[in-house]
């Protein structure tokens, strides 16, 4: 059975969450433009006849 990697500390955990944060916030940015890209488009196709 393979060895499992150590933990992290507590101080390297918390530097993993802060360098994360601006990369999912990232991410929610683009997936809620998405969502306003196809929410328009549908709109759209509706207004035509």
């Amino acid at each position: 059975m393979p060895e499992l990697p150590p933990r992290p500390t507590e101080t390297e955990a918390d530097e993993l969450r802060r360098r994360r944060k601006p990369l999912n916030l990232a991410v929610i940015w683009v997936l809620l433009a998405l969502a306003g890209l196809f929410y328009a488009i549908t709109i759209v196709k509706m207004m035509k006849p």
